[in-house]
């Protein structure tokens, strides 16, 4: 199986992304025959090479037409128009959906306005069409059929935007970024985009080590800025896996934390729970357990990445009884994983897949998805989510 790994030591971008895809072998004349298929206009694409950190990288460049940065500033509604109204095979629409639909929710929550109504913001509506569908259609022209990450650095400090300096990461790229391992280290700049953060978050199906796999082609995708003493450039190796038959992904290390606990409300655990996975935790949940004296007791497990061992250690010494807990590194193999987003009569919905060897074994929608619809058209959820599951699988 042809696969993908991004190496984010540096963050990632949508430039960053198209740099490392030309660099990787797709010529850009293909690449921008493919995007003619969007009726997206006023912009051209150009290239150079450069140097990054005794590095030399492919700089793709997004030139839009003077004024329309400002002026063409897109809804949803607009957005997915556009997409579903393109030439490009159905599956690159679905994922490209999933992407904006990411974006979307993300910039909605952190200003405040509603999925329907917020536009694209910093972002503008005409490179970020181009760098996502850019990106997609790159992988797919690589025949790429699976993606995994490195975790994400995502730089430090501050980043100036038009409404004033905001704290890195930006807020929609924490927004985006939620659940993915990231870190922030050695640079004093901002590294990921919400952009890049997006593409990562929809494309990727699990963040780790670099797979066992032959590698084929290195693409280099440099960033904007040019950091002393600092490669700022997005890798991106292509190549197969180790065995076409494959049924997970590479082995992931994962820290387990536990604590026994037999004196605390039971009330409380639901309360942990939820800090828990806010402060990124991979899995939470509790096993009965049989203490000394024959005390009834319960195990409160949580399973995370390094970067968020000490977070999660904090908000359970803080919020339950336990005087003391346990940690350990393991890890973890998981199927293939993917977010697509299919049509229902209730409207789109997010539906998680899992692959074994690339045949899709299970298909199961997103709770929240169903949930909301469930509220918002006063039926039952089980109704809902036996429609959902009944349908054809992405």
């Amino acid at each position: 199986m042809k696969i993908a790994f991004f190496d984010c030591f540096s963050g990632i971008s949508g430039d960053m992304c198209l740099g490392a895809i030309v660099d990787a072998g797709i010529p850009l004349k293909e690449l921008e025959k493919e995007l003619q298929k969007i009726s997206v206009t006023g912009y051209r694409l150009s290239m150079k090479k450069v140097d990054r950190g005794h590095l030399k990288a492919c700089k793709v460049a997004v030139e839009v037409k003077a004024g329309l940065e400002v002026q063409d500033r897109r809804t949803w509604k607009d957005v997915r128009k556009i997409i579903q109204a393109s030439a490009l095979p159905q599956d690159i629409k679905q994922k490209g959906l999933s992407v904006f639909k990411t974006i979307f929710e993300a910039e909605a929550k952190v200003h405040g306005g509603t999925f329907q109504t917020v536009h694209l913001h910093e972002l503008g509506a005409i490179d970020c069409m181009i760098d996502v569908f850019g990106t997609i259609i790159g992988l797919n022209l690589l025949g790429v059929k699976r993606i995994l990450s490195s975790p994400v650095n995502l730089g430090s400090g501050f980043v100036k935007t038009k409404t004033g300096m905001l704290p890195v990461p930006a807020p929609a790229t924490a927004e985006i970024l939620k659940n993915v391992p990231v870190y922030s280290h050695y640079v004093h700049t901002e590294l990921t985009t919400p952009t890049g953060a997006a593409l990562i978050k929809g494309l990727s199906s699990g963040q780790g080590d670099m797979p066992v796999m032959d590698v084929e082609k290195i693409g280099i995708g440099a960033g904007n800025r040019d950091i002393v003493h600092w490669p700022n450039v997005l890798r991106i190796f292509i190549g197969t896996s180790d065995s076409p038959d494959k049924t997970a992904t590479p082995d992931e290390k994962v820290i387990v934390i536990e604590t026994n606990i037999d004196d605390m409300n039971p009330q409380v655990f639901e309360h942990v729970i939820a800090m828990l996975y806010k402060a990124g935790a991979l899995d939470v949940y509790l096993t009965q357990v049989i203490m000394k004296k024959g005390r009834p007791g319960v195990k409160l497990t949580a399973l995370c990445d390094e970067s968020r061992k000490e977070a999660l250690m904090k908000i359970i010494l803080r919020e339950t009884s336990s005087i003391g807990l346990r940690y350990y590194e393991t890890r973890r193999s998981v199927m293939q994983r993917e977010i697509k987003t299919v049509n229902t009569k209730f409207g789109t919905v997010r539906v998680k897949v899992a692959r074994l060897g690339g045949k899709i074994i299970k298909a199961a929608p997103e709770y929240e998805d169903g949930r909301k619809i469930a509220r918002q058209n006063n039926i039952p959820l089980i109704e809902v989510m036996k429609n959902i599951t009944n349908k054809k699988s992405p």
